[in-house]
This record gives structure tokens, sequence and C-alpha cells, in this order.
């Protein structure tokens, strides 16, 4: 049956006018993943409980909850009567199955947005603002109401931190700004006050120390641009590229915090480091620590311990003060010591309460702590963000640090990118460049300035030099063209200029970058990728002049494959002792050894099935390495073998695992074996990294495991919060609306210094940076 004939038109215009007719509709959708049981399924629940709701609302309920699962917080009626097939998971090349469904834009071609909103006037389903409802109208916007208080609520914590005017005109109307919103007492924080002015220092004092923190510079430092406008205020926004510095910028800011915080005879600052994942946790973990421990802080107490101003200098504190008696002789230790290195994700910050989606810590048991720190805050969704913010207390500082061009969570909701759609253009008043300037020495540039900046463009600072990739790396060179943005002299011309970024960046022959094009399923080019690295895709085979690639004063070998890991796995095994024992320190180098290799190299991919996907690919290599003699696995018979890299997909915290953590499935030499046991099997073990940096290793059973999967090839989801030395990324040869500018971005950025870009077929990498993930909210409007 065809979707133009007769009968589908009726049938799809009466699904508009009969709830019976409708539901037949989205049975159908159902049937072709277009939408999910569960949309479906509280549809009908409305159905049931209200049997007067119309078919147009019923609708719009099952499209509102659809979203949810697309990372969308609510349903614009206005943007989907514009653009209706973008309101379901549609496939991105038609439909190949017989009788095909009809598509929204067939069902809504007919419908206004005015008859729409009146059709949901129902006052026992949809509200208007706090109640009782299911869904709640604002404007154009339908959200299920969890996600209308979470939004509010969000935006009402940043605005009590950001103006005192806010709390003080509670229940008034908005003001076209996020963070001007009204109050209301769903947000539980009606007693809540704005910070306390003692989190500002003066100005004379902030500037002093800025300085024994930062080096003198003729230009503009957004590092320490960024420590001032974050000490100025309880709430900001750290966000930049990779290799911009913010975990440096952060680690000075909190010396810098804890230092004014002592100095003014309060004790020291109780501060706490989270990321979302176990992943990020511990890596940030382990970058902070380091940055801590190199940290130099003798300039600052030095200044903090003057008896007396000299010209030029402002010394913080006199000598008799209680900062000075607390640093006394070991200053730059104690100081360092008040500088927390250990990170936690954040389900464990707040108390997690196993099946409930509630914590311990909340608006009536708030953390214990003045300073929380987020990192790869880009991947906190808008439910865990308000949780978050309920349970802070009101006089403690919150600093968010991530990449906001990088991927947004996987559940619903864009907080970083929505909190940082103006970062670019700084919007600076000419109040704040003026503190600034007096703060930091250094002026702001005059584009940069808006007399009417928000309040909270003011807390954000965007860090804008990489310090890792440099005008001569293909990497940074290719990231910054994928996030190529002009004003439009014509309806063309900043995709024209994108794509004309990305050839030149292409073309241009950098030491760094290959791009690898495949023809078919069958190129052998992608197993000499996956096993030996491809070297030959590289300028000079990954060399410069035959000497190698010298970064930051160290030359860089190669770029290697998975064969790398396999063969250091094989060559550094170690074996058992005279006495027939297992030297448990030589295990644990062996196993740092290969995990550290496997990190060489990473296959990340845009989907989890086809051949293009994890599931196809994870097949692929698994042969190619058996055929090379790397692995055995009895042709795919056997599950678990050594060599095996898994990927927890689910917090383990019984065996301390996060989701995202990977592990290397070892072979043990058997303890005491005597000539009779010489040939039983090697007992196999998963070896993982601890996640507080210690170095540590953690030996688990593989039957133990109950939620991991093998990952030759990753998700670029799955693999935010990492970093590789060779990264391939591999985009699939057909439409999908998952490949978008962040996908790449993301894919890109996780090289450290090789990155091997994969098209497949005719190539969807201009076709990928062009479309751009918009998740729909109302974070960041009026």
């Amino acid at each position: 049956m065809s979707d133009h004939s007769p009968t589908a038109d009726a049938a799809t215009a009466d699904a508009l006018r009969n709830p019976q007719a409708l539901f037949a509709l989205l049975d159908r959708w159902v049937t072709r993943g277009w939408l999910r049981a569960l949309d479906r399924a509280f549809a009908a629940f409305l159905a049931r409980e209200v049997p007067d709701a119309s078919a147009p609302l019923l609708l719009a309920a099952a499209l509102a909850s659809h979203q949810l699962g697309r990372g969308h917080v609510c349903l614009d009626l206005a943007q989907t009567l514009a653009e209706p097939d973008l309101a379901l998971s549609l496939p991105p090349e038609g439909d190949s199955l017989e009788d095909p469904s009809p598509r929204p834009s067939q069902l809504l071609g007919e419908l206004t947005l005015a008859d729409w909103q009146a059709s949901l006037d129902h006052p026992l389903i949809i509200g208007h603002g706090p109640g009782n409802t299911p869904l709640v109208l604002d404007g154009t916007r339908l959200y299920l109401r969890r996600y209308w208080h979470h939004e509010r609520s969000i935006q009402y914590h940043i605005a009590a931190r950001l103006e005192k005017e806010t709390v003080e005109t509670l229940g008034k109307e908005t003001c076209g700004s996020a963070i001007h919103c009204r109050f209301d007492a769903s947000t539980n924080g009606a007693d809540r006050r704005p910070a306390e002015s003692t989190h500002t220092a003066s100005t004379a004092t902030l500037a002093s120390a800025l300085d024994a923190l930062f080096p003198a510079s003729t230009t503009l430092d957004w590092q320490k641009a960024a420590c001032a406008l974050a000490a100025r205020s309880p709430f900001a926004v750290i966000t930049g590229g990779p290799g911009t510095g913010k975990t440096t910028t952060v680690v000075k800011l909190l010396a810098l915090l804890q230092t004014l915080a002592l100095g003014e005879g309060r004790r020291a600052l109780r501060i706490r480091l989270a990321a979302p994942t176990g992943k990020a946790a511990a890596r940030l973990n382990e970058s902070i620590a380091g940055q801590v421990s190199s940290l130099q802080l003798e300039d600052l107490t030095h200044l903090l311990d003057a008896p007396e101003a000299t010209e030029g200098s402002v010394p913080l504190w006199e000598r008799s003060s209680v900062m000075v008696r607390h640093f006394g002789e070991g200053g730059v230790d104690t100081l360092r010591k008040a500088i927390p290195t250990e990170v936690t994700t954040l389900h464990r910050l707040l108390g997690s309460r196993p099946d409930t989606r509630h914590f311990r810590h909340n608006a009536r048991n708030p953390l214990p702590l003045d300073v929380l720190v987020v990192d790869e805050a880009s991947m906190v969704d808008v439910e865990m963000m308000a949780a978050l913010l309920d349970a802070l207390p009101h006089r403690a500082r919150l600093v968010l640090l991530g990449d906001k061009d990088q991927l947004a969570s996987v559940e619903a909701g864009s907080v970083l990118g929505d909190l940082c759609a103006r970062a670019e253009g700084g919007h600076y008043t000419p109040e704040t460049a003026d503190w600034l300037a007096e703060a930091t020495g250094q002026a702001l540039p005059p584009e940069m300035l808006d007399a009417a900046g928000a309040p909270l463009d003011q807390a954000i600072a965007m860090l804008r030099v990489s310090h890792r990739f440099d005008a001569e790396s293909g990497i940074g060179q290719l990231a910054s063209a994928v996030n190529h943005e002009e004003q439009a002299s014509g309806r063309n011309t900043p995709i024209r200029g994108k794509r004309a970024a990305i050839r030149s960046v292409l073309g241009h022959g950098y030491a760094d970058l290959s791009h690898l094009k495949l023809d078919t399923d069958g190129d052998r080019n992608l197993e000499r990728l996956v096993v030996s690295g491809h070297a030959a895709g590289f300028p000079d085979r990954g060399k410069s002049g035959g000497e190698g690639r010298v970064v930051n004063g160290h030359a860089l070998p190669p770029p290697v494959g998975y064969r790398h890991y396999l063969e250091i796995m094989k060559a550094a095994a170690p074996t058992t002792g005279a006495d027939g024992e297992i030297d448990r320190e030589a295990l644990d180098d062996w196993a740092r050894a290969v995990l550290a290799a496997h990190g060489q190299f990473q296959l990340l991919c845009a989907l989890r099935r086809g051949p293009w996907g994890v599931e196809g690919l994870n097949e692929r290599i698994r042969a190619a390495l058996e055929k090379e003699e790397l692995i055995d696995t009895g042709d795919g018979r056997r599950l678990c073998y050594p060599g095996r890299p898994v990927l927890v997909t689910r917090n383990d915290y019984g065996l301390g695992l996060m989701n995202g953590d990977i592990g290397i499935t070892l072979a043990l030499p058997q303890a005491g074996a005597s000539a009779e046991g010489a040939n039983r099997a090697p007992a196999l073990r998963v070896a993982f990294p601890a996640t507080d940096g210690s170095g540590q290793i953690k030996w688990v059973l593989p039957s133990r495991l109950q939620a991991v999967e093998t990952v030759y090839a990753m998700t670029v989801h799955k693999s935010q919060g990492s970093e590789f030395t060779h990264t391939a990324l591999l985009l699939p040869d057909a439409p999908n609306p998952i490949l978008t500018r962040e996908l790449v971005y993301t894919g890109i950025t996780r090289a450290r210094h090789w990155l091997t870009l994969v098209e497949t077929g005719r190539g969807q990498l201009m076709d990928a940076v062009e479309r751009r993930v918009m998740r729909v909210s109302g974070l960041g409007k009026g």
C-alpha cells in the first residue's frame, strides 16, 4: 500500500480526530522502531485516566515522552510543525519495509500551531506552572512535569548564586533571561539565600595572589582571567577545548581560594572534586594529582609572609595573621596539602540510593562542602544537574569544567552547552571588564564587551589557547575546522566555508593526520590500520624527516595498532620463580605495561549496529587479530581469552568498577606448577587500572564481570573523558541522525598525538559536520 493512497490519507487524517485511529498509527511506529513502546504506553495511560483527552493531545504526550529518549528535555510544538519528521527516531533513508507507515509530516501537515495549542487545553493533563498535572505547557514547549521542574530548579539555583536581586524578587515574572527566572515553591528552596559577599576578596588582594600564581604576560592570559572570574562568583563555568589548560586553571583556582580563605582567618575550605563517570573521575584524579604536585606555590606563600608592602606589590596579610601562623616554615607543603586530589563520581558524591532516582544528599541534607568542582560537565544531564544544585549548600561555590563543543549527555539535556551558548562572544559588561583589568592587569578585547551582557555571561570563562595542538598539528586544525563558524553573506556561505576549511586541513599533509578512505567492506586497509596502525597513511610513514616526530622535546614513535599491546602482553609476561610462586609486583608491572600499551591505539565509531558499528567491527577486528596469530579465540568460540579488552557498561560498586572502565584479560602463570601440571591452562584474570590515580592494578575473575563487552571498537559516546595516543575515527557509509558536528569533534579530540580519519563508501564527513546536536530545552531562554 502506498503512503499516498486515498485510504492511507484518510486513515492518517482520522488519527488526529479519533484516539483509536491514533493508537493504531502509534502501534505501527513502535513496530518500525520510530517510537518507543514506553511513549505509546504513556499516551495510553492518559487516555484511560482521562477518556475525553483529544487525539492531538495524546499525540503531543507521546511525542513529548519520546523526546526524552532522544536527549531533548521537552517537545517544541512550533519546531515540530516546522520539521515534523524530526520528532521521531526515523530511519535516515526511507523505509524499505512493505506497507510503510505514515510519517509525522503526513499526519501534522494540516495542523496549525494555534489549533494544536488549543487542543492541549485540558486542566487534568496539562498545566502552565506549579501543580500536579503530568504535563506542563510553557509557551510552545511541552514538558513532562518532572523535567519542567528540573529545568526551573536549575534556573533558580544558578540565578540565586549570580544575583541578589533574583531572590529579592521571588514570584515576579521572568524578564527574558534564564537567570532571571521566577521562583515557585516547587523548587524546594524557598529558604535559600544568595551567597554571602565573603566569597570575594578585595580586588587588590586578589590581584597580588593572581600575580603570584601566574607569570607576567604581555598578552591576555585566559587562564588567569578564568581564575579571577571564578574567584569573583559563587557560580562559575570554565570551558575550553582539549589542551587549553582547564585542569591547570582549576588547580591554581583552588590554591587561590584556599589561600584567600586561610588568610582571612577562616578554616581551610572543604573542597570536593567530582566527575560524571568513573572513567572521567579516574582521569581527572591522575591529572590533577600531577598538577598539584608540580604547582609552584613559593611566590604565593612568600607574598603572604611579606612583613610590609614593597613598591609595586601588596602584602596580602600581616606577619601576625592566622595565615602566616598557619603556614609557618612549611608553608608550601601545607598549602599543597590543602588542595585535594581525590576525585569521586557524582553518584557517589550525592549518595545514590539503590532502585530509586533519589540521593541521600538533597535540599534537606546538603553536601558538607564549601567548594565543588565538576569536570566533564558536558556529560551531566538535566536531572543530575538539578539534583546536584539542590544538594549544594547556599554558601558553597560551584565550578563547572568542560568542553562546550563536545557531545552532550546521553540522558536528556545539554546543560553545559545551554549555559555556554554565548561564551564564544564573551558578552562581558564594561563593569566586569574594568574589574578584570584591575584584578589581572589585562584588558579584554573590545569585541567581547557588551553593555547588555547577562549576569551568567560574567561568570563564564572560555580558554582559547591550546597548549597541546599548535599551528603545526593537523588534529588541532581539523578540530577547529569542524567547529568553523562564519557570518553568512548568503544562505550557504557558512557551509561552503566549513567544507573548504576541512578540505584544506585534510590536504595539507600534517604529520599527525591521516585520511583513510575505504571503498568496500572488504578493503584490507582497515585490517592494516587496526593491526599495525597503518603508519603508511601518515606523511613520512609517521616520521618527520626519518627522525621521528618531536613533541614537547620528546621524539614520538610511529603510530601503532592493536598488535603493539598484544606483543607486549606476550613478551613481558612474567613467569613463576624458582620456588614456583608468582611475584605479585611483577604481575602488576606487567599489567600496567599492557594497559599503557593498549591506550596507544583505539578505534572509535559512531554506531553500535551494522557493519560499521561496534558489533560488526568488533567481530571483524577479532578475526583479523586471530589471523595474525596475535590472539586465540578458537575462531570466535571462546568469549574469554588472553588479550581480550573489555569495557564495563554499568557501575559495579561491589567490584569498584565504573561504567566506561577498560580492562585487559590476561593469562596468569600457575603458582606452584609441577611437572605433572605444567600443561594446565593458565588462570584468566581481567586487569583494571585503579580509579584513584594510585597506579595500582585491580585483578578480577572474568566470571564476576556481569556487564562488560569486547572493546576493540568503541562508540564516540563511550570514549568521552578518555584520550588515546593514536585514535582512529571511523564514519559509516550512510547518513544517520547520530552523525553530528559534536560527535566528529569529540572523536577527533580523543587523539593525543596521531589521528586517522576513516571514511567509508562515499563518505559522510561533510554531511556530519553540517548537522548539529540541537537539544530542545528552555535553559537559556526566557
